[in-house]
């Protein structure tokens, strides 16, 4: 394995670095609400970010989750890669690519996915959805969501049409979340078997990602505040208890990391990437729950502050940890494939 990133995936995270840092400032997150940050997401697209995705792969993805999970940013920017560009280009037909591509490339449609609530989804005849997904992340900003069926087919939504009907739902992060009610809602058909699979373990990927991103920023935090603050004239730093709850937060921040990156390596490589995936998954929701708890913690009464920026990254670490299926339910899962699978 390799996880050295490329020329081209290199100078992408850079970019995104860059723009995250400058754009996704606590004064505009507060400004902003619940809601997108318009701007920064206009940026991100004139800078060409979104269509770098399919040059650079899933692992740029990851590297670029990473950014936006440091800096928090509110844009869909994740999602509408994993559930619009990568699903497109990699399960789309040639007539689905040269109508979806160009818009999700610049920025003018935006994809969300309905994965979560999978079994209460149906396909009819004549290509039509019913059912409800009670909560779509970003669905506020999508205009096309990618659908899981109960059969596990996947299918293209236009929140546009009729039957479909998106109603605000506000999340423990601001995500522009909504709930999505398909009644006969028209839909057309994404891939065939297994591309379920692989679009669901390529998201889980990327928000393995995102966390990984969040935690490195909610630790940043801490580092500073216990290197600044101090008590009975010695920095918080020196004292042993911290140094050593920090120490753990860095270890379980890299766990993620890297497993994030094994998971998208094997995928951009052809090879099967289910079980790195939802062990990425795992880890970003047990050892993420853990980290953004500790960077509360170093924090002390200063982190209960709801206003303080390391509270930003407490909720998007917990609204991960869910978004991600919580990690005794990924774990079970996981121990049902290898199971599954047998020994090698």
């Amino acid at each position: 394995m390799d996880f050295t990133p490329s020329e081209e995936q290199a100078a992408a995270q850079g970019l995104a670095a860059r723009i995250f840092g400058d754009l996704s400032t606590h004064d505009r997150l507060v400004g902003a609400g619940s809601g997108t940050d318009a701007e920064l997401w206009k940026e991100l697209c004139a800078a060409g970010l979104l269509g770098a995705v399919e040059e650079t792969g899933l692992l740029g993805l990851v590297l670029l989750a990473e950014e936006q999970g440091r800096t928090t940013a509110q844009v869909p920017f994740v999602a509408s890669c994993v559930y619009g560009l990568l699903a497109v280009a990699g399960h789309g037909t040639d007539e689905q690519r040269g109508r979806l591509l160009p818009p999700l490339r610049d920025g003018t449609a935006v994809a969300a996915g309905a994965f979560s609530a999978r079994d209460q989804v149906h396909a009819e005849k004549g290509g039509r959805l019913s059912g409800s997904v009670p909560l779509v992340p970003w669905l506020r900003d999508a205009t096309h969501v990618l659908v899981a069926a109960a059969d596990r087919s996947l299918w293209i939504v236009r929140t546009a049409d009729p039957g479909v009907l998106t109603e605000p739902v506000e999340t423990t992060a601001p995500w522009s979340a909504g709930r999505l009610v398909l009644a006969g809602a028209p839909a057309e058909r994404l891939g065939g078997p297994g591309a379920y699979e692989e679009v669901l373990g390529s998201a889980r990927t990327a928000f393995a990602g995102v966390q990984a991103g969040v935690c490195a920023g909610s630790l940043a935090r801490a580092v500073e505040h216990t290197g600044a603050r101090e008590q009975f004239g010695r920095p918080l730093s020196t004292n042993q208890a911290v140094l050593l709850r920090a120490a753990d937060a860095y270890m379980d921040t890299e766990a993620i990391r890297v497993t994030a990156y094994e998971a998208a390596w094997r995928h951009d490589e052809g090879l099967p990437y289910g079980e790195q995936a939802l062990t990425a998954a795992w880890w970003a929701s047990e050892a993420g729950r853990r980290v953004v708890h500790a960077g509360q913690h170093l924090h002390g009464g200063t982190g209960a502050d709801l206003d303080h920026p390391v509270h930003r990254h407490f909720l998007w670490g917990r609204q991960l940890d869910a978004h991600l299926g919580g990690s005794g339910t990924v774990l079970q899962e996981l121990g049902e494939l290898l199971v599954k699978e047998g020994p090698e």
